[in-house]
């Protein structure tokens, strides 16, 4: 199993990340239906000024902290969330500086980080996954068989066509065309970065030891590659080039599939190839979770099982430890309790709409215990 002690090689770098454009911004009024049992809180708050919250990072929780925010407000109308898209390494880098209260990442902070802020919890609230999606004409609704090794080849650029030998053989009966692939991957600093190159050191052999993983990397040169920035931004890079492969958040399934993109069942530690799915996300966790540390961050690339799925992940919040005021010290702690409550933000009604899975009774304990911790 990946340990944290491996994220070293994630790029402190990402600190100096600029602010990146938007995938897009939630509004801080909203409808959305609040889960059966849920009712009204009476907010501390209450009566006072409003509480403003700002959320920034991973593209792959943007969409679940966008049905979220009206639920959450909902119930706290003195609170006013705002939320977008911008990357985990901007998420990362603005939690760490204060510019945001809470960053999403996909990618839990490098211990260089940790040590250099050590106010700054990294608190899973759910457990997603990442598909490997691709355009493809002809195979209408094929779920091509891949393992780590042809899809370093593929971003390496020493596998060029679909068609060719290494693909074929996988994928025996499928009529593959003789069609250039092009490799999309993230022009950002990005969770889903880290977590397909973590995949593909752990899967690759040792085509990938170079490159590495990390919310950035120093991609090999592959003429006919697309970098684009966000989820979004690969989701359509996707749409709009045939022969294209890339890497998308399993909240973008359901976008990906209504454009005409395919995804693949990927090979796992025991050698089966595997679709992302409910099942296999949950096979995966109870295979790696055990070995969750207090701070909780941990890599659950490639685990144990027959039927688990090799791609997925904690999705972290980043939030200092130390608030300004304690006022926003509760309401941070209310808007993060209620993310990990079966009967709030974890209600399959919410987590259903983006393909993620509530963490396990013994992990959301250890994210109670690090939010407990958030005081002014």
């Amino acid at each position: 199993m990946w340990t944290r002690r491996w994220i070293a090689a994630v790029t402190v770098a990402a600190l100096a990340l600029p602010v990146l454009a938007a995938c897009g911004q939630a509004t801080t009024t909203g409808s959305a239906g609040t889960p059966s049992g849920a009712t009204p809180a009476d907010s501390a708050t209450s009566g006072s000024a409003p509480i403003q919250i700002a959320e920034t990072g991973s593209s792959l929780m943007y969409p679940l902290f966008n049905i979220w925010q009206p639920a959450f407000q909902k119930l706290h109308p003195n609170v006013q969330v705002t939320t977008t898209a911008t990357g985990s390494g901007t998420g990362i880098a603005q939690a760490i500086s204060g510019l945001v209260q809470i960053g999403a990442s996909d990618a839990y902070m490098a211990d260089a980080q940790v040590k250099q802020h050590p106010d700054v919890l990294n608190i899973p609230l759910v457990i997603s996954a990442q598909q490997i999606n691709y355009n493809v004409p002809g195979l209408n609704g094929t779920h091509l068989k891949l393992d780590g090794a042809v899809v370093v080849g593929i971003y390496d650029g020493t596998i060029k066509y679909w068609d060719a030998a290494p693909v074929a053989a996988l994928n025996a009966g499928v009529t593959l065309p003789h069609l250039a692939i092009v490799p999309v991957r993230r022009a950002d600093g990005s969770g889903d970065t880290f977590l397909f190159t973590q995949f593909l050191t752990a899967t690759g052999g040792d085509a990938w030891k170079a490159t590495g993983f990390g919310t950035t990397v120093t991609w090999p040169a592959v003429a006919a590659e697309v970098a684009s920035k966000g989820n979004q931004g690969v989701e359509q890079a996707l749409k709009q080039t045939k022969g294209s492969i890339g890497y998308l958040g399993i909240s973008w399934l359901e976008t990906a599939t209504k454009d005409g993109l395919d995804y693949a069942a990927l090979q796992n530690k025991a050698g089966k190839f595997v679709l992302p799915a409910a099942d296999t996300i949950t096979a995966a966790v109870q295979a790696s979770v055990g070995s969750t540390p207090p701070d909780e961050r941990i890599s659950l690339i490639n685990a144990a099982g027959d039927n688990s799925y090799p791609i997925i992940n904690f999705e972290y919040v980043l939030v200092n430890s130390h608030q300004p005021s304690a006022a926003l010290a509760s309401t941070l702690t209310e808007l993060l309790t209620w993310g990990l409550d079966p009967n709030g933000g974890a209600a399959k009604t919410f987590l259903d709409q983006v393909h993620f899975v509530a963490l396990p009774a013994a992990v959301a304990a250890l994210s109670r215990a690090q939010i407990a911790k958030i005081k002014a």
